[in-house]
């Protein structure tokens, strides 16, 4: 089934440039505090989608909002309970604090109103199991959202992966992040949550290590690793003194094959690539768009074409999956990924702090 949905995404994803010209997303905001809130805005600018509530109580962050993106007073509200009495948005799209996701779940599940949070998907395994099953009572979609996921290298290695291209798998590495999100420019709005062990639910090993565990999951099918074992580190404690800022998870599986996920506040650049080796050849996604094959470690390296269509970013896959009323299956976005990535998250944190591998049920 999961194959079909991907072909259908495939296929759907060469005619979303009319649906943007002649009936954008309408879509509503949950905050305004998480800085990929402005990937949204620029589509906004564009026209490609439809902002037709904002909820945010910070009232000089949205008067700031407005101001540079020259939305209506009208569309903004003190808090999304508030927003949705006067407008019904075919989604709601959350930027706030990751511990807030389970409250967004609670105002719009029973109203059946879909969402998508940016990832990750919760700061407990409580909460995202609580999300999760509010989102099937309500027969509605809760979604997570990656900037991995709308990489065509990734995309074209999975189709690899599935057709044996790299033989069995023996090993997965993901590293993730950049040189720290205070010395990149995030907005203080940003970094008061995010640097906040509580509203973030950790560091880095939340903020990155969310990304390998949501990609590994997706190459095992939706396989959870047998065991999980975690170091953290403070490196920089002078700049992060609540939170880790590096971490490095290990996941061994039932068939031997491990994953190992990087996730830095503390690297030289910015990076997000992922490894897969193989009995056969090694697929290294090395960017979002950059796929090489390698078959012996001193060879050329085999360039992959990855220029195989799929969505540009979260509100083209929108477009498709609630336009169809399809639904995410085991997709990066799908809450049966996202419920197991919290899952190894929760587990990474306790083996950190426990100084043992911790065994999943």
């Amino acid at each position: 089934m999961k194959h079909l949905i991907r072909l259908f995404f495939v296929f759907t994803v060469l005619f979303h440039s009319t649906a943007y010209a002649h009936d954008p997303l309408k879509v509503a905001v949950a905050g305004l505090n998480h800085d990929h809130v402005f990937l949204l805005l620029n589509l906004y600018k564009e026209k490609k989608v439809e902002i037709i509530g904002i909820a945010e109580s910070n009232e000089t962050l949205s008067k700031k909002i407005q101001e540079q993106y020259k939305l209506p007073a009208s569309v903004f509200y003190r808090d999304l309970p508030t927003l949705l009495k006067h407008v019904k948005p075919e989604v709601v799209l959350a930027y706030n604090p990751t511990n807030e996701h389970i409250q967004v779940a609670e105002v719009c599940m029973p109203l059946k109103i879909p969402v998508m949070v940016e990832k990750p998907l919760a700061t407990t395994l409580a909460d995202a199991k609580r999300i999760a099953a509010l989102s099937t009572a309500n027969q509605t979609p809760f979604l997570v959202n990656y900037e991995t996921t709308w990489y065509r290298s990734n995309q074209q290695l999975k189709d690899l992966v599935d057709k044996n291209d790299v033989g069995q798998i023996t090993r997965m590495i993901v590293k993730d992040g950049h040189e720290g999100p205070k010395e990149i420019g995030c907005s203080n709005y940003f970094l008061d949550w995010l640097t906040d062990p509580q509203k973030n639910g950790g560091g880095a090993l939340m903020d990155f290590g969310c990304y390998g565990a949501n990609l590994m999951t997706w190459i095992k099918n939706g396989e959870k690793p047998v065991s999980v074992t975690a170091f953290t580190q403070t490196l920089k404690p002078a700049v992060y003194p609540k939170v880790e800022d590096d971490a490095t998870i290990i996941l061994t599986y039932r068939d031997g094959s491990t994953g190992i996920i990087q996730a830095s506040w503390a690297w030289p650049y910015s990076v997000k690539d992922f490894q897969v080796f193989g009995t056969k050849a090694q697929l290294y996604a090395q960017n979002d768009k950059k796929l090489v094959k390698y078959r012996q470690h001193n060879d050329q390296p085999q360039i992959i074409p990855t220029e195989t269509p799929y969505f540009e970013h979260h509100i083209a896959y929108l477009e498709e999956l609630l336009k169809h009323k399809q639904s995410a299956a085991e997709d990066l976005s799908s809450l049966s990924n996202n419920v197991t990535v919290i899952e190894i998250l929760e587990a990474a944190q306790r083996s950190a702090k426990e100084g043992k591998s911790i065994f999943l049920n």
